[in-house]
Order: C-alpha cells, then structure tokens, then sequence
C-alpha cells in the first residue's frame, strides 16, 4: 500500500482490497486468525458496542472464575443470531444513508461534480462524488460517445470504437441527471470533455 500512495493504482486496490475482505460471522467454532497466523484467536471490543462482545466478555469472566464448559449449542444460536442481525442493521444503515444522499441532491440537477469510480457493473458506472461521497450511476446507455463493453474481470469498460476505458478507481467528472427519492436513486452523466 505504501508502494501505490499517491499513484493512480491506488483507488482500484483499495476498492478491491475491501470489497475481498470476507464479513466476520459471529461462531463458537474456533478457526484462529490467518491475517496474525493464531490457531487460537477471539475477538472483542467494548461490551457497550455489541452483544457479542458481552458474550466473550461474560465467558471469559466465567472460565476465569474456575467455571465449566457452557452450551456450546445455546450459544451458537446466540452467535447465528448476533450475525443476521449485525447483517440486518448493515442493510438498513445502508439504505438511511442513501437515502440522505439522495435528499441531499433533489436540488443540483444538473450541477457538474468530480468523482471517482466506486463500482463497474454491466449495465452502468458507479461514482462517488469527491466532495460529499455522495454515490450515483453513470448508465452505460447514456455514455453515447462510443459502445462500451463490459469487463467483469478487469472492472472496466471499454468503447468498441475509441479503446476509452473507464475502470474502477479513475477520476470522472460528472453531471447530476436526475434524482429520485422514492428509488434511492442519483443518475449521472459522464461530462466528456
């Protein structure tokens, strides 16, 4: 990472970096730590952050207490439990969140703004405006300077015609299109100068 800061590769490995990270699932099977290579590993912050983190924190007092082994198979509910839910509110701090962004844009239609490329689907461009994170689409319909293909394996797409590429991590600039509350929804056009 030191390598690549400052350069232009390190938009598009920091993307890539996060979006392999696998989400942590809460479990009472032990399957150690590969990042700090522990065969035996748990994890816990502040009980005040997350019922799990209570858990351990009861446990550990527990077993520091001289006490027995506990119901593996009660708290393996508990961990299935804590996991969909830390999932649940993920989704939903997601969706607040857009939604914010999107009301913070219904009225800058049409203003221009800088971004960069957070995301290469086949059907359009996802960008992040630099100056407010907020996060809409380019659609690939309405790049209508050339016809760009899709590559999956290289997050990007390219013009049949030109050879232009837009790949995950590039500057853009942008305009707003349109904005939809009801969708959650920002649409931009690439500003091709």
């Amino acid at each position: 990472m030191k390598d690549i800061h400052g350069k232009g590769e390190q938009n598009v490995i920091e993307q890539l970096a996060i979006r392999t990270m696998a989400k942590a699932i809460y479990t009472t099977e032990n399957i150690g730590h590969y990042g700090l290579a522990f065969d035996f590993y748990t994890h816990f912050t502040s009980p005040i952050r997350r019922y799990p983190d209570v858990m351990v924190h009861r446990l550990l007092q527990h077993y520091l207490d001289g006490g027995q082994s506990v119901n593996e198979e009660e708290y393996e509910e508990q961990c299935e439990h804590s996991s969909a839910m830390e999932k649940r509110a993920a989704e939903a701090e997601r969706a607040s969140v857009k939604y914010k962004q999107v009301q913070f844009m219904m009225d800058k239609t049409g203003q221009k703004f800088d971004g960069i490329i957070s995301g290469v689907t086949e059907w359009g461009l996802y960008v992040e405006l630099a100056e407010n994170k907020c996060e809409g689409m380019v659609r690939l319909r309405d790049i209508d300077d050339d016809f760009y293909v899709f590559d999956e394996d290289n997050f990007c797409i390219t013009g049949n015609l030109s050879g232009v590429k837009y790949q995950l991590g590039d500057k853009v600039r942008v305009k707003v299109k349109r904005v939809d509350l009801d969708r959650k929804q920002i649409d931009f056009l690439m500003v091709l100068e």
